[in-house]
């Protein structure tokens, strides 16, 4: 069994991201991240805490925008349309979930596609669905990146994507496809699920089950992405699959934490690059 260390990719990307930051700077143009917060959700704000210090490490302009829960639908919208129109930041990032007032599709709508680098606008979705070139989902971008770094061939595999989700399910299996993959989409109404898990030779679980997949459900030698974190009674931090017992039969398996996790601010940074890039080219 191989353990895929994202913490340890993470760092290259990252890397990677401050060296394009240095050369865009020298060009006269520094990569800028806009991070709106609304209301006072702990792991949210933990996690925007997160990105402003990985911009700052990778020498990123950062902004963050902390609103109160009660800021109306409105506010939210024409703070995004002044984002859209500033020329010093090339990504914008609302976290979510919002307070339940707001409607999320239409924020999602409103953000710029061409700044949409959490890749949830309708465009860039509907740009992976047909393999164009467009912003993609931070999390299942990293899992690419994570098995194209251990060298792992997509081509010709079966692959099985557990959860159907917007942010993770559907981009992972549209990305997955992409890398010639065929492709199973299973979700909480599949039925005899160990069907398709036990012919999968890559299983990507995405479904907020502490522990779900279990190692009697998966064929010796597949490749086990965890992309679930879940926090135990005892305060343990947990994936979505049995790790101590899968870890004896995968080839390959992503630890939680410190497998997927940290790839998904890697990958954002990056595609604040991207965005960056493409601003500077329509300019010239």
């Amino acid at each position: 069994m191989i353990l895929i260390d994202g913490k340890n990719i993470s760092s290259k990307v990252k890397d990677e991201v401050k060296n394009e930051a240095i050369n865009l700077a020298n060009l006269g143009i520094k990569p800028g991240l806009a991070v709106i917060l609304v209301g006072d959700d702990k792991a949210s704000l933990t996690y925007v805490n997160s990105k402003e210090k990985a911009c700052k490490m990778c020498e990123i302009y950062s902004v963050k925008k902390t609103l109160p829960a009660s800021t109306t639908e409105d506010e939210l919208l024409n703070l995004i349309d002044e984002l859209n129109k500033d020329d010093k930041i090339h990504g914008i990032l609302v976290q979510l979930p919002l307070p339940k007032h707001i409607d999320e599709n239409k924020i999602i709508e409103k953000i710029d596609p061409k700044k949409d680098v959490d890749g949830f606008h309708p465009i860039n979705v509907g740009k992976l669905s047909i393999a164009l070139d467009g912003f993609v989902s931070c999390t299942p971008a990293g899992v690419i990146r994570l098995l194209k770094e251990y060298e792992i061939d997509i081509s010709g595999k079966n692959a099985v994507v557990i959860g159907r989700s917007n942010i993770v399910g559907k981009p992972m299996a549209n990305l997955l496809l992409k890398e010639n993959a065929t492709v199973t989409i299973t979700h909480s109404k599949t039925k005899n699920l160990d069907f398709y898990t036990k012919n999968a030779d890559i299983i990507v679980v995405a479904i907020g089950i502490p522990n779900f997949l279990k190692a009697d459900m998966v064929k010796d030698g597949a490749i086990v992405i965890d992309v679930g974190i879940n926090r135990l009674d005892d305060g343990r931090l947990v994936g979505d699959a049995d790790f101590e017992n899968l870890k004896e039969k995968a080839s390959f398996i992503t630890p939680v934490p410190g497998g997927v996790g940290p790839m998904t601010i890697a990958m954002l940074l990056n595609n604040t690059i991207i965005s960056t890039k493409n601003f500077l080219k329509e300019k010239k």
